[in-house]
């Protein structure tokens, strides 16, 4: 066991991981079209700058990449009570009858999802809301009520025969993140997404993969670059900043995970080129390496990541990629199933040992957030040195802004 690992995590000091964003360098909107956004180049030291249509030029022939197919849903909903006080409800994760998001977004009639409510203490605890929809021209009504108020979990009710998705695609909005301090606009429905979004789930955007367009999938396809797709519903955690007093206090949500037998078939094909476009799907691969480490020493079947599973082993005592993924298609195979749904609530940042992940594509982060731990932890100090380069040549910063492939050094 690596019993130094603490000890270096404590050590970490969070103001090192600060810098000044100006409100002017967060990009509002974002380029038309996708591709137009400026792409920051980083490979052993070495900074080009192009844009993000010249993608396929800067990756090698035999790489694969990993996308994040979730799609964020409207979960954002507006209750007015009768007094004139409006309660806002963002749906977070689904508790019943299922936690499976793609299942929950199937209910019928009730369901209860874990919430953050907005005017709480306007809200009582035996206080029915109700709204009216009108959904493929049939009007229903929507009740919400509390089913655990502690714990800020929230029962809706309709009287209609339709699923969840259909009841919240015409009662929310899509939640937009806070630092772009606006209001959710009719465009956002569609620029918010990636073209590739598939999965039902999220409450925010895999943004990285904001800037592919089919062109570039095109040109991806004739250079024979291979992609592949996994599912992490992104969670509004995503957003919190780091307030705790060392990195090891500061509290992950967890979010769930979906990966599919032949995702895990073709990492092991291109095991040595993979590429997470994205930090949830950078996450989500690592997180999967961790759960082979758990099925090979036996720790356990579930696939449960947990924040710091990764940082007390040696080196020396951890499995390879190859056997790890290995084992976790051999535990399929005796389970006879071609799907693995788990959560994770993995902490990537300095001193992480990242087992699968050769490259990244990811936007630019807020200071002293979790996403730029794991970019320094990716790529060492150089993180100030790209993000100074990144200033200097005025490059859009967070969701809507521009983006950067990185490719990880051997520290």
């Amino acid at each position: 066991m690596n019993h130094e690992w603490l000890q270096r995590a404590e050590r970490i000091r969070l103001e090192e991981y600060e810098y000044a964003l100006p409100d002017d360098r967060i990009a509002r909107y974002p380029l038309s079209p996708r591709d137009s956004s400026k792409l920051l180049v980083y490979q052993q030291g070495e900074i080009d700058h192009h844009h993000f249509y010249n993608l396929p030029e800067h990756l090698p022939a035999e790489a694969l990449l990993v996308f994040n197919d979730t799609r964020v849903i409207p979960a954002r909903a507006y209750f007015q009570k009768p007094t004139g006080a409006t309660i806002e409800v963002l749906l977070l994760h689904p508790e019943e009858p299922t936690r499976i998001i793609n299942d929950a977004m199937l209910v019928r009639n009730e369901c209860v999802w874990e919430c953050m409510i907005g005017n709480k203490k306007r809200w009582k605890l035996a206080e029915t809301l109700t709204t009216t929809l009108t959904v493929s021209g049939q009007e229903l009504e929507l009740k919400a009520s509390y089913a655990d108020y502690e714990h800020n979990r929230v029962r809706l009710q309709w009287d209609a025969d339709l699923t969840f998705l259909e009841v919240v695609q015409a009662l929310g909005e899509i939640p937009l993140p806070p630092y772009l301090k606006r209001d959710t606009e009719e465009s956002d429905k569609q620029t918010y997404q990636t073209v590739y979004a598939r999965q039902e789930g999220a409450v925010a955007a895999p943004t990285a993969g904001l800037h592919f367009t089919d062109k570039v999938f095109e040109q991806l396809d004739h250079k024979g670059i291979r992609r592949s797709f996994l599912t992490l519903h992104v969670g509004a955690g995503t957003f919190q900043p780091i307030k705790a007093g060392t990195v090891v206090e500061h509290h992950m949500h967890a979010e769930q995970v979906v990966y599919t037998r032949e995702l895990i078939e073709q990492l092991l094909q291109r095991i040595d080129t993979i590429i997470a476009v994205g930090t949830t799907s950078l996450r989500s691969l690592e997180s999967l390496y961790w759960y082979g480490v758990k099925l090979l020493r036996q720790d356990t079947t579930e696939f449960w990541i947990e924040k710091l599973y990764p940082y007390p082993f040696a080196p020396a005592d951890l499995p390879s990629a190859q056997e790890a993924l290995t084992a976790i298609l051999i535990y399929m195979d005796e389970k006879g199933v071609t799907q693995l749904v788990g959560e994770t609530e993995i902490f990537i940042f300095p001193g992480y040992p990242f087992r699968l992940c050769r490259g990244l594509i990811t936007n630019y982060h807020q200071p002293g957030s979790t996403l730029i731990l794991l970019v320094a932890a990716f790529v060492g100090e150089d993180w100030k040195k790209i993000y100074n380069e990144a200033f200097a040549k005025d490059y859009r910063f967070l969701s809507y802004g521009d983006s950067s492939l990185l490719w990880r050094n051997s520290h």
